[in-house]
């Protein structure tokens, strides 16, 4: 709670110092929306902030649920090729619904909080893309009835590519570790690929499909997705966002909504 009350406290000071200029080649490169991150890193002394707020809607035979959370990521420039990192869905509000009955559960709280570094390990080249080695470690910090088993490490590799006229592609693979309600640990693989295409000088469309979850069905099973939305860089240093996303199957939520913000100093 008091890292979420933290991350709002700079989200203000930083909006209140956001410049409305005119977005350059130095313009703010934010992780969201989408599943992949980008292979930039903020740069040496940097503080950047990204903040939205989601809606999800997950319905099965015995349970509908609906979410409202608020995901943030703190990003920290400890040089021009690393960043330290705070990420949490924060503030979280759960409806759950039993079907055949009509009962009806809320469960509000915080969310675990992840620590991570960022490195960017490669510049684009030709056909070699830009890189970047990005490692976490979720930890159960959280409220009691949203919080996770133990600590959860996750190694991610985001690549990225700039083509003419605007376009570009980030793919990005991982690998996670989870605890199953027995506190066995198990792997789980990490895929996105996202299109973006630069409408303007300030707008940007994206189209992506991903699998955030990719287990055995003892573990969960496998969880694919398609999303999409725009980007609006107000200013260099300031960029608003809007997506959905669409479940391809009954394991991930089947809609998602979310509006953005992300503010860098």
């Amino acid at each position: 709670m008091t890292l979420y009350r933290a991350c709002m406290g700079a989200a203000l000071l930083l909006a209140a110092n956001a410049a409305h200029a005119d977005p350059g080649d130095d313009a703010i490169s934010p992780d969201r929306p989408g599943f992949a991150n980008a292979p930039d890193v903020v740069g040496k002394g940097r503080i950047q902030l990204e903040t939205s707020v989601q809606w999800d809607r997950e319905r099965h035979d015995d349970e509908h649920e609906r979410t409202i959370s608020t995901p943030t990521l703190l990003r920290f420039g400890v040089s021009d090729k690393v960043e330290l990192r705070l990420e949490t869905d924060g503030r979280d509000i759960v409806h759950d619904v039993d079907p055949a009955s009509g009962e009806r559960t809320t469960t509000v709280g915080y969310a675990d909080t992840a620590l991570g570094i960022k490195w960017h390990l490669a510049d684009q080249q030709g056909a070699r893309p830009s890189l970047a080695l990005l490692g976490e470690v979720e930890l159960p910090s959280g409220s009691r009835d949203l919080r996770g088993r133990g600590a959860r490490p996750a190694v991610y590799l985001p690549a990225g590519w700039d083509f003419d006229r605007g376009w570009s592609v980030q793919f990005e693979p991982g690998v996670a570790m989870e605890n199953d309600e027995r506190g066995a640990r198990y792997r789980y693989g990490f895929l996105a690929l996202t299109l973006a295409k630069e409408l303007s000088a300030r707008w940007q469309g994206y189209v992506e499909v991903a699998a955030p979850q990719i287990a055995s069905s003892e573990h969960g099973g496998t969880q694919a997705a398609v999303d999409g939305g725009f980007m609006l860089k107000v200013s260099k240093d300031c960029q608003l966002d809007l997506s959905v996303v669409h479940g391809l199957n009954h394991r991930t939520p089947d809609l998602s909504l979310a509006f953005g913000v992300s503010i860098r100093r």
